[in-house]
C-alpha cells in the first residue's frame, strides 16, 4: 500500500495577508472597464466644475479682492485638474500629481475653483486606497508634512491665529480624505484577507477529503488482499496439489474438492459483504451482513490450511475472555496471511501455531520450516506489509523473518476488555 500523503495545511502570514487586497486590487484596475470608469469620472468632473464657475463663479478660494481671471484660464486648469482623474485608480499618483499642477497653476493666479479642491480630494482617496501599502503611507505622510509645515510657517509669519485656521483648512482638504481612504483600506484588506482564508479553509477540507478517500481505499485493498486473495491462494494451491496427484485417491480428491468449494463460497460471501458495504444506499440488497471475522473461526483457518497440505499444530493457551472486536479482527487477519504465506512459499512444511494472552497482550508466534527449492512465489511484499498494518491499527507489532531454519511469525496485540472497549 501506499501511505497517503501529508495533509500540508497552508498559513497565512503577515506578508501574504498583505498582499491579498492589492492582488484584487490590480486584478480590478487590468480591466477595461476600470479605464472607462476613470474617464467618465474626469468628464462628470470637468462639466460639474466648468457649470459651478459659470453659475457661480464666486465659489472658489481667493487670496485677493482683485478681479477673477478669465473663464479660459479657469478652464484650463480645470481641464488639466479633470486629467489627472482618468489615472484615479489606475496609476492615482500619477493623476495626484496632475491634479497638483493645475493646483499650483491656479495658486499663481490666487483662484481655485471649487471643482479642482473636489478632484485633489478625489485623488487623494484613490492615492491611498489603491497603491501599495508603503505608497499609501507616503502619499499620507506627505500630506501631514505639508499641512504641519504650512501651518508652523504661519505661525512663525502670522501669528497663532493664522497657524489654527490654515490647519483647519489643510486639514479639511487633506486629512478627511486621506483618513477616509485609510479606513476603506483597512476594511477592505480584511475582507479580502478573511476571503482568502475562507478560500484556504475549503482548500484544507478537500484536501482532508482526498486523504480521507485515500485511506480508506487503502483498507479497502488491504482488505482485499487479506480476505479474498487468501482464500484464492488456498483454493489455487489446492487445486493444484489435487491436479497434480498421480492416481487419487477419491476420499482425499473429495476432501479437496469440499474444501475448494467450501473457500469459493467464503470467497463469494465475503465479496457480496465488501461490495454491500461499498454500496452508498444498499437499497434492494436484502442479504444479511457478514460479522467481522474473529479467532472463534480459527477452525476454518486451520482446515483450510491443512487442505493445502500444511502440517498444523496449534497451542491455544489462552484463558482469558474475548477481546475487543478490533483487535480479534486483526489476530485474524494476521493468522490467515501467515497460513497463507506458509502454504505458498513452503508448502507441506510443518507449521506450529501458538496463541497465549497475558498481561494484558494477545501474543500469536506462527513458525515453519524453510524449504529451500520452494517454488517462487512471486510475492511483492504487501503481505507482510499487511500484518504490520493490522498490528498497527489496533496499536500492536509484528515481527516476521527467519529465524535459524525456520520462519518466524511474532504478532503482540494490546488486548483492551471487549466492555471497555465498546465505550
Amino acid at each position: 500500500m501506499i501511505p497517503a500523503r501529508p495533509v500540508v495545511r497552508p498559513s497565512i502570514d503577515a506578508p501574504c495577508a498583505r498582499h491579498v487586497f492589492n492582488g484584487r486590487v490590480m486584478a480590478l484596475l487590468s480591466t477595461g472597464r476600470a479605464r472607462l470608469d476613470d474617464a467618465l469620472y474626469a468628464l462628470g468632473y470637468f462639466v460639474v466644475g466648468m457649470l459651478l464657475h459659470l453659475v457661480v463663479p464666486e465659489v472658489a478660494v481667493r487670496w485677493n479682492e482683485g478681479p477673477a481671471p478669465s473663464t479660459g484660464l479657469v478652464l484650463a486648469g480645470l481641464a488639466v485638474a479633470a486629467l489627472g482623474e482618468t489615472q484615479r485608480r489606475v496609476r492615482p499618483v500619477l493623476g495626484l500629481a496632475t491634479a497638483l499642477v493645475a493646483l499650483v497653476g491656479m495658486v499663481q493666479l490666487a483662484f481655485v475653483p471649487l471643482a479642482v479642491m473636489l478632484v485633489l480630494g478625489d485623488l487623494l482617496y484613490c492615492s491611498v486606497l489603491y497603491t501599495a501599502r508603503r505608497v499609501s503611507w507616503a502619499v499620507a505622510g506627505a500630506c501631514a508634512v505639508v499641512a504641519g509645515g504650512t501651518a508652523l510657517m504661519s505661525l512663525v509669519f502670522e501669528g497663532g491665529r493664522a497657524a489654527v485656521l490654515v490647519l483647519l483648512n489643510l486639514g479639511l482638504v487633506l486629512a478627511v480624505p486621506v483618513l477616509w481612504g485609510r479606513e476603506v483600506r483597512l476594511h477592505s484588506e480584511h475582507a479580502a484577507v478573511e476571503r482568502e482564508r475562507a478560500e484556504q479553509a475549503s482548500r484544507m477540507a478537500e484536501l482532508d477529503r482526498a486523504a480521507a478517500v485515500a485511506a480508506e481505499r487503502a483498507r479497502m485493498a488491504r482488505d482485499l488482499h487479506d480476505v479474498i486473495a487468501g482464500q484464492l491462494s488456498g483454493i489455487a494451491i489446492q487445486s493444484e496439489a489435487a491436479l497434480t496427484l498421480p492416481d487419487p485417491d477419491p476420499a482425499v480428491l473429495r476432501r479437496v474438492l469440499t474444501s475448494v468449494r467450501r473457500d469459493s463460497v467464503a470467497s463469494l460471501t465475503e465479496m457480496r459483504t465488501m461490495i454491500g458495504l461499498l454500496r452508498a444506499d444498499g437499497a434492494g440488497d436484502a442479504d444479511p451482513r457478514t460479522a467481522p471475522a474473529g479467532l472463534d473461526r480459527l477452525d476454518e483457518l486451520l482446515e483450510t490450511a491443512r487442505a493445502t497440505g500444511l502440517r498444523v499444530a496449534v497451542d491455544d493457551a489462552r484463558t482469558g475472555a474475548p477481546a475487543a472486536a478490533a483487535v480479534d479482527l486483526a489476530a485474524y487477519r494476521i493468522v490467515q496471511e501467515s497460513l497463507t504465506n506458509a502454504a505458498k512459499h513452503a508448502p507441506g512444511s510443518l507449521t506450529g501455531l501458538h496463541l497465549d494472552d497475558r498481561n494484558g497482550e494477545l501474543v500469536i508466534e506462527l513458525e515453519n520450516d524453510l524449504v529451500p527449492d520452494a517454488p517462487p512465489g512471486g510475492g511483492t511484499g504487501t503481505g507482510l506489509l499487511g500484518l504490520h498494518e493490522r498490528a498497527d491499527a489496533v496499536g500492536g507489532t509484528v515481527v516476521a523473518g527467519p529465524d535459524g531454519e525456520r520462519w518466524r511469525v511474532r504478532a503482540v496485540l494490546p488486548v483492551p476488555a471487549a466492555a471497555e472497549a465498546s465505550r
